[in-house]
């Protein structure tokens, strides 16, 4: 597969929220429809607009995979200032009528992020990392993380993930577990267990 990877295109905003509710598990949050859209856009949005950073992989034109990265002291490269109150409408609704939810994940990642934080200084995080779900399995992760080392080489970078995503992908690409914390989310009547990572690595 001939890729290339260049900045994420602003039409492909709505391709790379879709990729989220899979690629990233969104819908063990909540199984609602209606919800569900609105929980993806406010998180691929409240990411697009902390990135210093923002790569999509392209293959015969058509976005196919997606890395946001928010790299310490750099500028962001996206102004969205109608959406950001929409993020921030989003948010409180999620804060009210999901608030335990959000709020143990919150604290998980919080945690491991302090303890993370007496030892490591890292560079930047990678806050979004999504591939089209229809076409797996063809190096586009790799690539994208490829171009992330050209671009930042040396630096160290973290991420949060959990056992709800493909986790094991980053630690075939050289990604060390800093940080685990169980949870457990409510999901509808049932209770979902759910381990939270921190990863990290030298680029």
């Amino acid at each position: 597969m001939a890729l290339n990877i260049q900045r994420l295109k602003r039409k492909d905003f709505e391709n790379a929220r879709k990729f989220a509710i899979e690629g990233m598990h969104l819908q063990l949050f909540t199984n609602n429809l209606f919800e569900l859209y609105f929980y993806s856009k406010y998180f691929v949005f409240s990411e697009l607009s902390q990135a210093t950073h923002a790569y999509g992989a392209y293959w015969q034109g058509e976005l196919v995979g997606v890395l946001l990265v928010n790299m310490k002291g750099q500028p962001k490269i996206f102004n969205f200032p109608v959406i950001s109150r929409v993020v921030k409408l989003v948010m409180w609704l999620i804060n009210h009528f999901y608030g335990e939810l959000s709020d143990d994940y919150d604290q998980a990642n919080a945690e491991m992020m302090q303890q993370y934080r007496l030892r490591h200084h890292p560079a930047g995080e990678l806050s979004f990392f999504a591939v089209d779900p229809d076409i797996l399995g063809q190096g586009i992760g790799t690539k994208l993380l490829k171009r992330l080392a050209h671009d930042e080489p040396g630096k160290l970078v973290y991420l949060y993930t959990d056992s709800g995503c493909s986790y094991p992908f980053y630690f075939h690409r050289g990604f060390h577990k800093k940080g685990q914390q169980e949870i457990s989310l409510q999901t509808g009547v049932a209770e979902q267990p759910l381990t939270c990572y921190l990863l990290d690595k030298q680029l």
